[in-house]
């Protein structure tokens, strides 16, 4: 009798089912070339035995670590926690795991020290999942990726000869005042995220070019800078009411900053939608209860994850060549606006 403890093994597999340890292999690759009547069989076996396929055999077999290197920083925000918790995901349905490396703050520099690292413990490729902020991706150009290791950026601007994964926050700015416009609003303040973000920028830049595109202008005193958070959501749009009183809409950077802007309306007895228009930006869950549902620009930062696994996966499976080409292109995936009461103009005043 087998002790419970002991592990069984492909061989005994293939004992007890009659067949090669060649179609043990296949049947639990999913190829095709096996009998629906032999793959039944093995199976079965498979389940009776308990058998499992070691992780390490298969490394040695096929000279992979079946191992991500993800580098990661600023987890305390949305963006960065649901990004990596699409990465997540994602590897562990392509049966990889994940060498995790959470930077202290945004701007590191000892990046050669991280590369080795993953270099060590032979990791099969490099996700970059560190959010651009101020000159934190600087060093991108004057290393050039000499380390060898497949890697994949992600929430940059694109670049030449990096391969990256984003969202359009640009379009995103846009579609966000658009649908104000059509709403009937003409005097759409921005509340801005921090404008060290490159995601900030890019959001700010787009409710500019919108307005310019409409020909009304977008001046200085209609938009504060906020940073991400509620409480500064609440600072901006008491500015903005002393600088911009004309203003009869806002662009919020984020949904959590856009709370912070209900929050003031209500105090000051202004209605929602009707005496002011309020979009904001990322969709988090909760926004769909705020007091009043909130318009939002949808960024699936799940997908950015998802995207950035089966981009590096294609890269490894492929050859150094296909690395190389790969390298140029960008994925920058398009936002999607989600309307609900906070922006839905009554006819009779638009």
């Amino acid at each position: 009798m087998r002790q419970k403890i002991a592990r069984a093994t492909i061989k005994e597999v293939a004992s007890v089912a009659g067949v090669s340890t060649q179609t043990i292999s296949r049947v639990i690759n999913e190829r095709p070339d096996v009998s629906p009547e032999t793959r039944k069989r093995v199976q079965e076996i498979i389940k009776q035995l308990g058998y499992r396929p070691s992780a390490l055999a298969r490394s040695l077999i096929q000279k992979r670590s079946y191992t991500l290197g993800v580098v990661t920083a600023g987890l305390k925000f949305i963006g960065p926690s649901r990004t990596l918790s699409g990465i997540t995901s994602a590897a562990e349905k392509e049966g990889y795991s994940l060498l995790l490396k959470e930077l202290s703050h945004f701007d590191t520099t000892a990046i050669p020290p991280i590369f080795q690292a993953f270099h060590d413990r032979h990791v099969d490729g490099v996700i970059w999942a560190v959010p651009e902020v101020g000159k934190n991706h600087d060093w991108i150009n004057h290393n050039a990726l000499e380390n060898g290791i497949p890697t994949v950026f992600l929430t940059m601007e694109p670049t030449e000869n990096i391969l990256v994964v984003s969202i359009d926050n640009y379009l995103g700015g846009r579609i966000a005042v658009n649908h104000l416009f059509e709403q009937g609003y003409r005097h759409i303040g921005h509340v801005a995220g921090p404008m060290d973000w490159w995601e900030a920028q890019q959001r700010m830049v787009g409710w500019q070019d919108a307005l310019n595109d409409a020909k009304m202008k977008s001046e200085a005193n209609q938009w504060v800078e906020g940073n991400w958070s509620s409480a500064s959501g609440v600072e901006a749009i008491k500015k903005l009411f002393v600088q911009y009183p004309e203003m009869d809409s806002v662009f919020v950077g984020n949904d959590q900053m856009a709370l912070g802007v209900l929050q003031v309306a209500a105090q000051n007895g202004l209605r929602v939608p009707d005496d002011l228009g309020i979009v904001g930006f990322d969709n988090i869950p909760e926004s769909a209860y705020f007091s009043s549902p909130l318009t939002t620009i949808d960024q699936n930062q799940y997908e950015i994850g998802r995207v950035a696994v089966e981009q590096i996966l294609k890269i490894i499976q492929s050859s150094s060549e296909g690395w190389e080409s790969a390298k140029s292109n960008s994925f920058i995936l398009s936002p999607t606006l989600i309307v609900r009461q906070s922006s839905v103009r009554p006819k009779e005043v638009r």
